[in-house]
């Protein structure tokens, strides 16, 4: 699924309105070259939400080139886990915004750092401050699965407020540019 830059501006802002937004390391921890990372991370994806007993948690890191995470976070015999420990229980950690807190994902593991330039074509650089909304052509998107056989959909919650079930998927991508690449695409 891919989404045109305006399409994923009007629905960060209507989000933002309603007071919410939004080598590889494989499941089982072995790290594969960087020429087959996305292959692997869409394996690891597709696999992991398909044998995972808790919720499975996909985050890429897209043009920021680090390895992408994925990851089975254990929920025990909770009926609903909050996204934002399952994404810490795989070894993210996510920062959010000065106004919307961690509804809005700015950064995970540090990640565009606040001294980092980011450079996306049509636009002119810039580096992410965490104050309010992220820019349209550089953010956090983050989406999930309802069931290992469902498409991805973009979440309607923020990682602050959003809770997950087992069987699950969360995933959160670094997206640049026009287009928002699906988690393990």
């Amino acid at each position: 699924m891919k989404m045109p830059a305006l399409a994923a501006l009007t629905l960060l802002g209507a989000l933002a309105l309603s007071g919410c937004a939004a080598g590889t390391t494989t499941p089982s921890g072995t790290t594969v070259p960087s020429s087959t990372a996305t292959a692997a991370a869409t394996d690891a994806s597709a696999s992991a939400g398909e044998s995972c007993a808790g919720v499975s948690v996909v985050v890429d890191f897209g043009p920021l080139d680090e390895p992408t995470i994925t990851d089975c976070a254990a929920t025990g015999d909770a009926k609903t886990v909050p996204a934002s420990t399952v994404v810490a229980d795989a070894g993210a950690t996510t920062e959010g915004t000065a106004q919307y807190g961690d509804q809005v994902v700015c950064r995970v593991n540090g990640r565009p750092a606040a001294d980092e330039t980011i450079t996306v074509d049509g636009t002119a650089p810039f580096t992410e401050a965490c104050q309010g909304m992220p820019a349209a052509a550089a953010y956090w998107a983050l989406w999930i699965r309802p069931s290992a056989d469902a498409d991805w959909e973009y979440a309607q919650e923020g990682l602050g407020s959003l809770k997950l079930e087992p069987g699950q998927s969360i995933g959160l991508v670094f997206t640049t540019g026009t287009e928002t690449p699906t988690p393990g695409e």
